[in-house]
């Protein structure tokens, strides 16, 4: 459930972007436009095949100002569900089938649920401490708490 959520989340994140409109200061334009709407972001801007950094803050990116001046706490769980392009995608996501299966297996979808969401929760707290002047997103610290937890015991 949680790819697909994530994945689903991708696409809304996509659509909201709409490179071919919102890009216009790049002569490039944008990448595999044949995606209309859901196309990524120049490469000069995204490496990742995703979207603007701007779409990705608008949409609750952390972002340590926001959180810690403008009580936008909420980034801090928002930000896990977001992902910087269809690279950052595909590896979080084959992390989280080929570790979450075995670790739901032996302890069930809510256990694992909560793992995967309170030690996201953490990595965005520890993301927020050391990355103030740029954005942050994606599920890594969920993952590595996944990784963890399977290291002892899968």
């Amino acid at each position: 459930m949680f790819v697909v959520a994530n994945v689903a989340v991708f696409v809304v994140v996509m659509f909201v972007n709409d490179c071919p409109k919102n890009n216009l200061r790049y002569e490039g334009g944008c990448v595999a436009r044949f995606l209309g709407r859901l196309s990524f972001q120049p490469l000069r801007e995204n490496p990742l095949f995703g979207p603007s950094s701007n779409t990705l803050e608008k949409l609750g990116a952390l972002k340590w100002n926001k959180v810690v001046h403008g009580n936008q706490g909420w980034r801090l769980i928002t930000c896990i569900w977001l992902q910087a392009g269809v690279i950052h995608l595909l590896a979080n996501m084959l992390s989280l089938v080929f570790i979450g299966i075995r670790l739901e297996q032996q302890f069930g979808f809510v256990r694992v649920g909560l793992i995967y969401l309170l030690s996201g929760l953490g990595g965005s707290m520890l993301s927020a401490l050391f990355i103030q002047r740029n954005i942050s997103v994606g599920a890594s610290g969920a993952l590595l708490a996944f990784s963890g937890q399977c290291y002892r015991s899968c």
